[in-house]
Parts: C-alpha cells; structure tokens; sequence
C-alpha cells in the first residue's frame, strides 16, 4: 500500500527533468529528484495496463495482491511506482529504491508449463539491456540469472515469482519485476552497483524509461510465447556472463566452486565441478573469479 495515504492510480506528479540534459530512450530526459514536479503518464503498448504508484512498498507485491479475488487484473498489468518503501530482492533481499530510477511489476497469465516460465524471467533481463542500450550504455551483460550488469556493476536485476495451483502444471500467474538503476545506485553492496547517471549518461525520466522497457518487454515475451523458452535462451546465451571461466554459486547456506560450463535448454546452469562431473544448478547467486 502507499505510505503517503493508499494508492494512486491515476497521472502522477514526477520529477521534472534538468534543465538542458539531454535524455535517452523515447525522448527521455534527466532527472532531478529534488525538483519540481510534472506530470507525465507513461504510453504503454496494447495488452498492456497501467497502475501508477507515487510511493509503495513494493511493486511485486502490489502486483500479487491484484493477481487474486473476485475482481482479479489481467494479463498485461503493469504495477509502476516512483519509490518502494520495501522494495524486493530475490532470496527476500531488500532492493534499494529511492525516487528516480525505475521499479516496476508486470502480472501475467501465461497458459504455458511451468518448465517454461522462467523464459520470461530471461525475457525481461533481455528488454533491460535492450533499453540500457537505447539509452546510450555500452558493454551491457547479463549475469545468470536475473541481473543486468554495465561493465561488470551491476544496473538492474529481474525478480521472477508465480502460483501455480490446481494440477500445478500451469501457473495461475507470473509476476516479472524489475529495477533499473536511472539516477542513483546502491553503495557498498555485496555486488558493486553502478547506475546510467554514475557512468555520465544523462538517466530518462522513469516514465519514458517504462516505455522503452516495457515496449522491449513485449517484443521479447513475443518470441517466447512464439518460440519457447529455446527462443529467449538463443539471445540470451549470447550475452551472459561468464561461460568457460571459473566462478562459485552461492545456494543457500552452500557455496559450490568450478567452470560454468553452459546455460542448459531448461535455463539451469551447469557448473562443472573441480573433480570432473556437471552440477546442475536452477537457482543461486554467481560471483566471478578475480585474478
């Protein structure tokens, strides 16, 4: 719920940009979040509808919360707002989320098996840097399973999260969310942060940055309703991080050590273990060897 006194979904009152920045993406300008304010709605592509927050707790959760009951949302809702006050990290980490930069939760109803869901949790990193690059970034990678990384910092990160009950086969529904570093970035986290303002590119107005996301977004989740999760993982492959180099992966309370030896066709990764055998690994944190 909105701290400020419930929801508001409805033109928002956003940051105005600087004076003079020049902006990426759509028109996009820099933003300055002590400013004044304006309003500007964002311009979704069709299937797709807009909840507008000033400030929630988090986006995923807002999403979840619409996705059950009498008067459920559709597929295609999109949750936007311009602060989280818990923002949501995978394994229940908090992400940092002050105004300025973009938070945002699509709810979708996907009538495909759960084994290919997290095609759009590959889709979405995909849209990210997609729109990273639109707006001026270079040497944008991707870092299994859900983050976006700008010269090995990381800039954005997807949290994928679904219901499946009934026969368990298909989900009731998926919600993909998103953060991307605009303006701002976290310091001295586990995994350096960077952001486009950090790395002097002036940072679109949140509003055209869920633009050229979600308009990515939408081609992506396309070819992956089209062509499977094998469609998403072809593009994918090509920009993720790390393959044939050692690294460890953090499972729980477990850290494993070795080469990451391929993205495999249901998108776990295969690490192959010092002493010879190949571990599957569905989930986990990634760190990269140093020196």
């Amino acid at each position: 719920m909105d701290r400020l006194g419930g929801e508001r979904d409805r033109d928002l009152l956003l940051p105005r940009a600087r004076a003079g920045a020049e902006g990426g993406g759509q028109g996009g300008r820099g933003v300055d979040p002590g400013s004044d304010t304006v309003t500007a709605k964002p311009r979704l592509p069709a299937g797709f509808t807009l909840v507008a927050l000033q400030t929630t707790a988090s986006t995923n959760e807002d999403a979840k919360r619409r996705a059950d009951g009498p008067e459920a949302a559709p597929d295609g809702l999109v949750v936007w707002a311009l602060e989280q006050k818990a923002g949501k990290g995978r394994r229940g980490r908090g992400w940092v989320s002050p105004p300025g930069n973009l938070y945002s939760s699509i709810l979708l109803r996907p009538e495909r098996p759960l084994g290919q869901i997290a095609g759009l949790g590959f889709a979405a990193a995909l849209a990210i840097r997609e729109a990273l690059r639109a707006w001026g970034a270079r040497d944008v990678a991707l870092k299994w399973p859900n983050d976006v990384l700008v010269g090995e910092r990381k800039i954005a990160g997807v949290l994928l999260e679904s219901r499946a009950e009934g026969n368990g086969k298909i989900p009731d529904w998926v919600v993909v969310g998103a953060g991307i570093n605009l303006a701002s970035h976290p310091e001295g986290t586990e995994f350096a942060a960077t952001s486009l303002a950090a790395l002097g590119l002036a940072p679109p107005h949140p509003a055209r940055a869920l633009e050229t996301y979600i308009a990515a977004f939408a081609r992506w989740r396309a070819r992956w309703l089209d062509g499977g999760l094998a469609a998403v993982l072809e593009t994918y492959r090509r920009h993720v991080l790390g393959v044939g180099a050692p690294i460890s992966v953090r499972i729980e309370s477990e850290t494993v050590r070795g080469v990451f030896d391929a993205l495999e066709d249901d998108g776990a990764l295969a690490l192959r273990l010092p002493d010879g055998p190949v571990r599957r690994i569905s989930a986990g944190d990634v760190f990269f060897a140093r020196g």
